[in-house]
């Protein structure tokens, strides 16, 4: 589904919160972090730039519920925030990218003309 209007405006909206943070989060840590810990951080800039233009939507949405568990079990810290960016994966799975997305305008409505 690629609803447009209001319902399109609040998935774009929910892209957004779930993706900057995963941007700031990757940028602002990858300068001087252990090399054991890097791969994560550009996974989580890589995830936050799909959410961002709207592309492959429902598998960035996993794999941002994945890494946000990842860094759960694996630092702790603010769990509350954590978690909730790891709903905010799981609804984007669960409910798609909008209209205002690139997987819209790759893989949208298509009319199919059947003609007998």
């Amino acid at each position: 589904m690629f609803p447009g209007g209001w319902p399109g405006a609040g998935l774009l909206v929910l892209r957004l919160v779930a993706a900057i943070p995963l941007l700031i989060g990757g940028h602002s840590d990858s300068w001087g972090v252990p090399h054991d810990v890097l791969y994560l951080r550009f996974i989580a800039m890589a995830v936050g730039s799909l959410l961002l233009a709207g592309l492959w939507t429902p598998v960035a949405g996993a794999l941002q519920a994945i890494v946000e568990l990842w860094i759960i079990l694996d630092r702790g810290g603010a769990l509350g925030v954590h978690l909730m960016l790891a709903a905010l994966g799981v609804s984007l799975v669960m409910l798609g990218p909008g209209a205002l997305s690139l997987d819209a305008r790759l893989f949208g409505r298509k009319r199919i003309d059947i003609r007998t």
